[in-house]
């Protein structure tokens, strides 16, 4: 079965149209799962990558209450508010 170049490339246009329509809808789901009460939950990498520092310092927070967490099913979560207001924490004890 042969086609011509013109049905080829509008077939490969609707393909693709639907693959972003999939991405998209893809991308609301994650930010559904990693999100509670309409804020948006962090996971350890997540927060180790923003504030930049070691696996033990962020345990370190924890252990001195300085960040709260949330476990849901054995994985530990952190509030995105949650570590802005350790942030700011941190920069008013540095004054």
């Amino acid at each position: 079965m042969n086609i011509d170049r013109t049905k080829f490339m509008a077939w490969m246009e609707r393909i693709m149209t639907r693959f972003d329509i999939l991405g998209e809808k893809l991308s609301r789901k994650q930010n559904d799962l990693n999100s509670i009460d309409g804020e948006q939950l962090l996971d350890n990498q997540d927060v180790l990558q923003l504030l930049k520092i070691s696996a033990r310092s962020l345990q370190r927070y924890r252990s001195d209450k300085r960040l709260p967490y949330y476990t849901i099913s054995g994985k530990l979560y952190y509030k995105l508010s949650d570590v802005h207001q350790l942030i700011r924490d941190s920069f008013r004890r540095i004054e």
